[in-house]
């Protein structure tokens, strides 16, 4: 089915101006914030990572894939979206629960060629 953009634009609407951003992938979305991918919407529902920070701040999440074949995360239906604020805290515990993205290995350098 795939994510609207309409549910990105909503989702990134309730927090503007808190330095979250979307990026589209495989025509899902992956969200960003403080430089780490910390949810992904998929189908027009918000995952995040099942890590205990997560469980604690939502009570008793509801584990689902968000994708055929992934691990499940935990989703959070659209409703909850409406609360800004509880948005953005659940935003930025992930932000400062994941740990740094890997950085990305440097290819090798080409060797010159003579001639």
């Amino acid at each position: 089915m795939g994510t609207s953009a309409e549910t990105v634009d909503f989702f990134l609407e309730q927090l503007e101006g808190r330095g979250v951003s979307a990026r589209k992938m495989f025509g899902e979305y992956g969200i960003y914030a403080s430089g780490k991918m910390v949810a992904l919407i998929c189908d027009d529902t918000l995952f995040v990572r099942p890590i205990p920070e997560a469980a604690a701040y939502l009570g008793t999440p509801v584990e689902a894939p968000p994708y055929p074949g992934a691990k499940p995360h935990y989703r959070i239906e659209a409703d909850l979206w409406e609360d800004a604020d509880w948005l953005w805290g659940l935003i930025a515990l992930m932000a400062r629960s994941l740990p740094e993205p890997k950085p990305k290995a440097r290819k090798p350098a080409k060797p010159k060629e003579n001639g």
